[in-house]
């Protein structure tokens, strides 16, 4: 592999007997601080277990939910009258 520009600049400086950049860079430069890991089995199921659980927290489903018609009655009873 080719060394790159910089590199072949920094090499420069160290021979001449300047200062190495490279030393000056933090820890953590070469790190990845990213963590990587495959879901389980148990955690995919969780998400397929708890997917759209929370979508509409108003409707409990089937006959337990309520809803109000009294202003509509009233508004037809008095249109008649």
């Amino acid at each position: 592999m080719a060394k790159s520009a910089s590199r072949k600049m920094r090499d420069k400086r160290v021979r001449e007997g300047k200062a190495d950049v490279t030393e000056w860079r933090s820890p953590f430069a070469a790190v990845d601080m990213r963590t990587r890991r495959t879901k389980t089995k148990q955690d995919i199921l969780n998400q397929i277990a708890r997917k759209g659980r929370h979508k509409n927290p108003n409707f409990t489903g089937g006959d337990e939910g309520s809803f109000y018609f009294a202003d509509f009655f009233e508004m037809r009873l008095t249109k008649k009258s």
